[in-house]
């Protein structure tokens, strides 16, 4: 393994499993390593607790779960996971990471827009999402869905994983000056701080009717995590319309997909991750940070036009947002090397060249 700092790409992650540095119960799907980062299965069980939890130092995720344990639902075969509940699942991979080699983990884009909470847990962390260089031992995923019950099983794919050497975050200057190059958002005068670059967010709409996003609906059905395109979008959606005002007021607590007014471009030599906004600038959130591959709107690999879907709650108060609001940041890493397979190219991506888009589980209107 090489030492230079950077994201690892697919190459590298398979190498991981090749050296036993990487594990896991079965035989790997096709398509479960991405450029940037690896899919993460679940396991054969489900544990429902009754709080969510940190392993904290001097202590494993198992010994927790003696004590907060309510009872297990087998996944084998499937299983509902019911909302305001928080379950523990330990996935199908672990790790055997060697020293110089540290990870972070993220919900799948699909997992967002379902508004499905999870985390990564490992041994004795004082951090969700992250896994320290070096770490040994087993993965567990905390899974809380907010606003729709779901059906998942053995194999399902909830989180990603990626893997780093060392330092490998943009610093501001090399963000503006890669944005010169590369055009990383579609913005003449980008908002470049705190060490990422400014999104904001499009409430004028698309569509004859203006289309702006949508608002997650209450008391449904469930939605089966590994059926594609199996779903009514207004069995669980309602859509939102700009009027002609070009804002909207989220109201406390409630779960909204919108989108962003730049398009984003993540070069091929790059990974990005979507970070949430400041609390103190509103009383509102993009809810799950996000990871975007290497080439992510990458005019060569069919991406030219694609924008950001953001997953957004208020929280405490009513919020009005407006467009052109900046409303998430991202950052951008190295990758060690150019990724063989980029997003959207021969991939199968959900979501390269996207404008307003819900999850793949639901049937795209005729």
């Amino acid at each position: 393994m090489t030492s230079k700092s950077g994201i690892l790409a697919d190459r590298a992650i398979g190498a991981l499993f090749g050296e036993g540095q990487l594990k896991s119960e079965a035989m790997l799907d096709h398509d479960q390593i991405q450029p940037a980062s690896l899919d993460l299965r679940l396991g054969g069980k489900a544990i429902r607790v009754r709080a969510s939890f940190m392993p904290g130092r001097g202590h494993t995720v198992a010994e927790k779960l003696e004590r907060l344990t309510l009872h297990e639902i087998d996944l084998e075969n499937g299983a509902v996971l019911e909302t305001g509940c928080v379950y523990i699942v330990p996935l199908m991979e672990s790790l055997d990471l060697p020293a110089e080699i540290s990870a972070s983990a993220n919900p799948k884009s699909s997992t967002g827009r379902l508004d499905i909470f999870t985390r990564v847990m490992v041994d004795y962390a004082q951090e969700f999402d992250k896994v320290p260089a070096g770490y040994k031992g087993q993965l567990y995923l905390e899974i809380s869905p907010r606003t729709f019950p779901i059906i998942v099983r053995r194999g399902s794919r909830l989180s990603q994983i990626r893997f780093r050497v060392g330092h490998a975050l943009l610093g501001e200057t090399e963000l503006v000056d890669l944005h010169k190059t590369e055009t990383l958002v579609a913005s003449d005068m980008p908002n470049v701080s705190g060490g990422g670059i400014a999104l904001s967010i499009d409430l004028k709409g698309s569509g004859p009717q203006g289309l702006i996003g949508y608002r997650g609906k209450h008391h449904t059905s469930v939605i089966d995590v590994d059926r594609k395109g199996a779903h009514e979008v207004l069995d669980f959606w309602e859509p939102l319309y700009s009027r002609g005002r070009d804002e909207l007021i989220l109201d406390p607590d409630e779960f909204y997909i919108l989108v962003s007014n730049e398009a984003v471009h993540v070069p091929p030599l790059y990974a990005a991750e979507m970070t949430p906004y400041d609390p103190l600038v509103g009383e509102f959130r993009v809810h799950y940070a996000g990871f975007f591959d290497p080439g992510f709107g990458h005019a060569p690999a069919g991406g030219s036009g694609s924008r950001a879907v953001l997953e957004v709650r208020s929280h405490e108060v009513p919020f009005i947002l407006e467009h052109g609001q900046v409303i998430g940041r991202l950052v951008y890493e190295h990758m060690q090397e150019r990724p063989e397979g980029l997003y959207g190219t021969g991939l199968g991506s959900n979501y390269q060249a996207q404008g307003l888009k819900l999850s793949k589980h639901f049937r795209l209107p005729e």
